[in-house]
């Protein structure tokens, strides 16, 4: 893993050049800073969304970057701005240390030979963050590319108090990771790797889990259903070489589950990004999908004690699609309300009934697909409906 580094860096970083004039506004809104954990002066870059006041608290996403890679690179490579632009949450891109002199996430697996503390200082930087601005506690999310994705997941095992969900491209478990593992709550992980990926290999090596170790790991934490739901997506890029399937393992507890999306024909790549090169998919943003599958958890509900939410909400919605307005019913509930998203996170609509049903106007909305999230008590459950 460490001898694949040359290309990737020197490209990314040629391509950053090229593009930070054009993107030049966004210095405005970003932030360099450090923090001081176990002696060491640690950094990362922050991003603010211009719709950020303070007013209200917003979620935090953490973006962990590759081996051998820095926050900046990540930043721009699995770029989530223009989203947390329209969806209103604050991203952080931490820094790691140098072993060997290169820039690593302690994991385990080809760091065994580190002596940072990654964990600590993740658990620092998010009370340094929540001490200058208004985070939501529940809202604290992790994803990265490569040991970024290693990172994620050893956040899951051993910070769950502070991170409600996780994702990870390119990534997976190492050996140190699974034998540390202790998560405190069900935790919901989506895990976006190609089939062919020679760096983080899916099959697994000795420093590394197999992408279908890692799911049953987590398939069996969560208490998923051990049969999934199999979705093949759109091939609406036709000349990238590859596809994209959505394994979807649902039942978990309180609500969490374990979902992979396999990009068959993609190598060790962040589907969507713009610096893409051979074997990155662009059926889907990664970005995008990571986004929609975290605004679908809030850590309360999920570190409630097991079997709360058995009760889980049953939901009609009819016509879907529909032109003017979509009913919502649930069985057996007469108080319960819906926030309406667009794909991209943004809140649109919020309603509430004591009922039984709601008719929901869409008469103002464009055409497209919406996520629904349907709340009755400490119940959530999202749908998706189609506006013609």
């Amino acid at each position: 893993m460490r001898n694949r580094k040359s290309s990737f860096t020197r490209n990314l970083a040629l391509f950053i050049g090229l593009f930070v004039l054009q993107f030049a506004c966004f210095s405005q809104q970003t932030i360099n800073a450090t923090i001081t954990h176990n002696g060491i002066q640690r950094g990362y870059i922050l991003y603010i969304p211009a719709n950020y006041t303070g007013s209200t608290s917003v979620p935090l996403v953490l973006n962990y970057h590759g081996f051998t890679s820095n926050g900046n690179q990540q930043m721009w490579y699995g770029d989530f701005r223009s989203i947390a632009d329209t969806a209103g949450f604050i991203i952080a891109h931490p820094e790691g240390t140098l072993l060997a002199g290169d820039t690593h996430w302690n994991v385990g697996g080809w760091t065994t030979g580190s002596t940072a503390d990654d964990v600590g200082f993740t658990a620092a930087l998010i009370d340094s963050l929540s001490a200058i601005y208004n985070i939501n506690q529940n809202k604290v999310y992790s994803t990265g590319m490569s040991n970024g994705g290693f990172m994620s997941f050893l956040l899951a095992c051993e910070l769950s108090d502070r991170i409600t969900a996780i994702a990870s491209v390119s990534g997976s478990m190492t050996p140190e990771t699974y034998t540390a593992c202790n998560p405190q709550h069900p935790m919901p992980i989506l895990q976006i790797h190609g089939a062919i990926d020679a760096t983080v290999p899916y099959n697994g090596a000795a420093w590394t889990w197999s992408i279908d170790n890692t799911m049953q790991y987590w398939v069996s934490h969560n208490n998923c259903s051990t049969s999934p739901t199999t979705i093949a997506l759109a091939n609406t890029s036709t000349n990238d070489g590859s596809t994209v399937e959505h394994i979807i393992y649902n039942g978990g507890d309180n609500g969490a589950t374990a979902e992979h999306m396999l990009v068959t024909g993609g190598a060790h790549t962040w589907p969507g990004t713009i610096f893409g090169g051979s074997g990155t998919n662009y059926d889907i943003n990664a970005s995008l999908e990571i986004w929609k599958f975290f605004l679908r958890y809030d850590l309360s509900e999920l570190t409630q004690p097991v079997g709360i939410n058995e009760l889980r909400i049953e939901a009609s919605l009819f016509p879907n699609p529909t032109d003017d307005i979509l009913t919502i019913e649930l069985e057996n509930e007469s108080d319960f309300s819906i926030d309406v998203y667009n794909l991209e996170g943004r809140f649109i609509h919020h309603q509430s009934t004591i009922s039984g049903s709601i008719n929901l106007d869409v008469t103002n909305l464009k055409s497209g697909l919406y996520i629904l999230q349907i709340q009755a008590d400490s119940r959530v459950i999202s749908k998706k409906f189609s506006r013609r």
